[in-house]
């Protein structure tokens, strides 16, 4: 029997990459606006937009472009050199997110690495200058900031980090908007507090205002950094360019990734002049990072952000979407708890089989989700998606919650049957 394409290349790669991923049996060759196709022709919706990477969806015609423009010219120099992209993208970072100064790398992990650097190396250098202050970070539980050793050194499930110990020294963890757990773990010895606005693989869970507020007054109040993971909440997933900026606290510094370049792999670190002060040539870099595509392509997914208003169209597309699940919830007990920003959006469910099912039953619809913190339902569509869409969703979410209800009802009238046949209790 002849094997297909996708038998083909799943045999190799079984035979000859790392087992790092459990992937669906799909080959996916193409893709068009909100949808991706695969070999058979087959259109998939993509609510999960590559995990919140492909703002722009499939094949965009500025993206396109972009690449096909600055390929002609430039592709890769070195940071030894100057090329044209670099200042221009640094531009409209800085006003986007209010920090002063970037450095820019290849992926999130990379990027919070840098972050981390910073904050450790400003700490010193503020140790030079007479204040009291140390090297540790305090991090969330349920935070997750990447898989390098200093981002899965901080990111809290214990999976993550435990099959690689000695993990970096010098973290501790807090316990989700629980101020009174920061304050007691705060001291002089915290050279940075380390915070996502919306985590995203802990479950689409927004902090609290106050919370935030007391980790940037508890920065402060010391001369140690708030630092705000911004890589799948920012650049106008959830309507603004940062999630910080839903609260109106300014962090010491951010990191951005996924979305920036609409596809192509870049990430970025951007802080204040004051942390800027702690790193002086040598001291970091990269050999991709930042390079002349990238940076084109990340310039044209921004202008395009915001000449189509597309932050004011993730609300309001969001704001449906929310209002959807809402409605329902209230159809379905299964769905406990529907929250986000934007087109950063979770449904909680009651039990893990049930998540895990769910997310097996839309992939069999053609609608690609995926589950995270067990029971959570994630939905990270691209900027483009519109109520249709949401529509195509809500309906396959219903069919299959109905579906899930008729056939639990079965298996407990089943359950009860068997009971009273073998002389349990006998409710009637």
């Amino acid at each position: 029997m002849k094997l297909t394409k996708l038998d083909q290349i799943r045999a190799a790669e079984a035979r000859l990459l790392l087992s790092t991923y459990d992937r669906n049996p799909i080959l996916f060759v193409g893709g068009q606006g909100v949808h991706i196709m695969d070999e058979n022709s087959t259109k998939y919706l993509d609510l999960l937009s590559g995990i919140g990477v492909n703002a722009l969806g499939y094949s965009h015609p500025v993206i396109e472009e972009a690449i096909a423009r600055q390929s002609r010219a430039l592709i890769h120099t070195s940071n030894l050199y100057y090329h044209q992209g670099q200042a221009e993208l640094a531009l409209r970072l800085t006003e986007l997110t209010g920090l002063d100064r970037a450095f820019f790398a290849n992926t999130g992990t990379e990027a919070w690495e840098c972050a981390m650097k910073l904050a450790r190396a400003h700490a010193g250098l503020k140790r030079d200058e007479g204040v009291d202050i140390g090297t540790k970070f305090l991090a969330l539980d349920q935070s997750f900031h990447g898989r390098t050793y200093g981002a899965m050194s901080t990111t809290h499930k214990a999976k993550y980090r435990e099959p690689f110990g000695p993990v970096v020294p010098g973290v501790e963890f807090v316990r989700f908007n629980d101020v009174a757990d920061l304050r007691a773990k705060f001291s002089t010895e915290v050279c940075a507090i380390l915070l996502e606005a919306i985590q995203g693989e802990g479950g689409v869970r927004p902090l609290t205002q106050e919370f935030f507020a007391e980790a940037r007054a508890l920065a402060s109040s010391t001369g140690a950094l708030l630092i705000v993971d911004e890589i799948q909440a920012g650049m106008g997933r959830t309507g603004k360019w940062c999630a910080y900026q839903h609260y109106g606290i300014q962090p010491d510094i951010t990191t951005l990734a996924k979305p920036l370049a609409g596809g192509i792999p870049m990430g970025a670190a951007l802080c204040t002049e004051e942390v800027a002060r702690a790193f002086h040539p040598g001291m970091h870099g990269t050999t991709f990072g930042g390079g002349p595509l990238a940076c084109a392509v990340a310039i044209a997914v921004i202008d395009y952000i915001e000449r189509e208003d597309l932050l004011a169209h993730a609300t309001e597309v969001g704001d449906y979407f929310q209002a959807q699940l809402h409605a329902l919830a209230k159809r379905h007990d299964a769905i406990i708890d529907v929250r986000g920003k934007g087109l950063m959006i979770a449904a909680e469910l009651d039990s893990a089989e049930l998540a895990k099912l769910t997310v097996a039953e839309m992939l069999k619809r053609h609608i690609l989700i995926n589950c995270t913190s067990d029971t959570v339902l994630r939905f990270l569509p691209p900027y483009i998606l519109e109520r249709a869409h949401v529509d195509t969703a809500i309906a396959a979410l219903d069919e299959i919650f109905t579906e899930h209800a008729a056939a639990l009802t079965s298996a407990q009238a089943s359950a009860l049957t068997a009971a009273n046949s073998a002389g349990g209790p006998n409710h009637g």
